[in-house]
């Protein structure tokens, strides 16, 4: 059964490491006659694969490539930023679009989500004394009305929850009428959101059973390759995790077992982190239906699709981490 003519055009799956959501986008994707987007800050790299869990084979739905989009865009050693995501998501987005496909966003780092869901603006923009003065001594709701007239569809609804935020959401407004140069152009999203959770003590597991995976699959040798290349010791700990430790270990700065359990623990706390960011969404005004990881994947489909074709669902999951 495929998805019928949306109301949504994009779905995002999100959620913290080790929840499987690379193979539930694949799968919406597959049913869609779509392609995968990654939003993941570490994917976008060439030869960084096993370190940040570039599955190739979740891609595959029965038997099919699914094509992904944001993989292997730019070289180790480089700084990719959210502002570069924001730009190449909405080249990619329109894109398959233009093509009659349908895009199914997918990654764990939520700044990068948040900045396509919530159309963030990203340049530093200065205060505007005068306008601030203009603005003195108005009510929030005349501010508010002043706002929604620069911007009729208040995404974030924290631009208006005190005078002094809605004078700030009205001066970044105006500069960027001011300076229509210096912002992305973002396309009409309507976006549905499904977070991917699983227990706590069951996601440990996960994560302890991925991490010895992936030291069998060959990590170390990844990350002494990259050394190999030219990359310095500290060009690989700047990625974090993965890349952190295993330098560490190779360097001769922790031992195996050391780097293990260090970096076990850290991951731990990257999924706790990365909740922590997915409530703070929902507290920003985005609305993300959570689902169970441990459902069969045909049980996860059929949830995400019949919240896909009636837009809402009372059996939503709380987003409490357990």
């Amino acid at each position: 059964m495929n998805i019928k003519k949306p109301q949504y055009n994009l779905i995002t799956v999100l959620g913290p490491t080790a929840t499987g959501k690379t193979g539930l986008a694949a799968h919406l994707a597959a049913r869609n006659d779509g392609e995968v987007i990654s939003g993941d800050s570490r994917q976008v790299y060439r030869g960084m694969d096993i370190g940040t869990g570039k599955d190739y084979a979740d891609y595959f739905v029965n038997g099919v490539e699914i094509l992904s989009h944001l993989l292997d865009i730019e070289d180790p050693g480089k700084h990719y930023n959210v502002y570069r995501f924001q730009a190449d998501f909405v080249q990619v987005f329109e894109d398959i679009h233009a093509r009659g496909k349908f895009p199914v966003l997918c990654g764990g780092s939520g700044l990068y989500l948040e900045a396509v869901l919530k159309d963030y603006k990203l340049i530093q923009v200065p205060p505007n004394k005068k306008l601030r003065k203009e603005l003195e001594g108005k009510s929030l709701e005349e501010l508010t009305e002043i706002l929604k007239k620069l911007k009729p569809r208040l995404h974030n609804k924290t631009d208006v929850e005190t005078d002094r935020r809605a004078v700030r959401a009205i001066e970044i407004e105006m500069y960027y009428r001011e300076n229509p140069q210096l912002e992305t152009p973002m396309p009409e999203i309507n976006s549905l959101n499904i977070g991917v959770k699983v227990d706590r003590e069951i996601r440990r597991q996960r994560i302890t059973k991925r991490l010895k995976k992936r030291l069998d699959e060959g990590m170390l040798d990844e990350v002494q390759k990259l050394l190999d290349l030219g990359l310095t010791p500290e060009q690989l700990i700047y990625y974090g995790l993965e890349y952190k430790y295993l330098t560490l270990h190779l360097t001769g700065e922790l031992s195996y077992d050391e780097m293990f359990r260090q970096l076990e623990i850290a991951i731990h706390q990257f999924a706790k982190r990365q909740m922590t960011w997915f409530r703070g969404m929902e507290k920003r005004g985005t609305k993300i239906h959570w689902i169970d990881g441990n459902l069969p994947m045909e049980e996860k489909v059929g949830e995400v699709l019949k919240l896909f074709n009636s837009g809402y669902s009372s059996d939503d999951l709380k987003s409490s981490d357990k």
